[in-house]
């Protein structure tokens, strides 16, 4: 029973790490880009836009879901220590809270504040939206990476 319980947490976790995964990929590979090629008072709004409407119970279920299976996944392996995929488990869990989540908040999110409150119009928000773009979409790789190699690490976790 609780090795079925596991192995359902832990494929929820290797897929919700994978959209997540494929969520900022979009960001950075379409999104980002299109964005920077627009005029700067057009990206600025669209972005403080897009920033408004991710504030949602979906998207934030899909941010902060595969943190909470990952931890938990993370405790319960650590109670059973012996198993083949527990280094699977806590790496998949370290990955995704530390590369995704805190990077998010640390990184992405306070950039995304200072953006909210810029004036598309004015020099200083084309300034800080040329820093944005390169910045946010840096942070957003790493986010990109973590939550990819934490889907892999969970699915290669899923076969032990």
């Amino acid at each position: 029973m609780m090795d079925d319980f596991i192995f359902a947490l832990t494929l929820v976790s290797a897929l919700g790490c994978g959209l997540t995964a494929g969520w900022f990929f979009a960001f950075s590979n379409h999104i980002m880009r299109a964005l920077g090629r627009i005029p700067d008072a057009q990206g600025i709004t669209a972005m403080q836009e897009i920033n408004l409407v991710v504030i949602n119970p979906l998207a934030m279920t899909a941010l902060f879901g595969p943190a909470v299976t990952g931890i938990a996944l993370s405790v319960l392996s650590v109670l059973d220590w012996d198993e083949p995929e527990v280094f699977y488990h806590l790496a998949g869990g370290a990955l995704y809270v530390v590369g995704t989540v805190l990077v998010t908040m640390a990184f992405n999110v306070p950039r995304n504040d200072s953006l909210a409150v810029a004036d598309p119009g004015s020099a200083g928000g084309a300034n800080l939206w040329r820093r944005f773009l390169s910045e946010w979409t840096l942070w957003n790789h790493v986010r990109t990476v973590a939550a990819f190699a934490a889907a892999v690490s969970l699915t290669v976790g899923l076969s032990q």
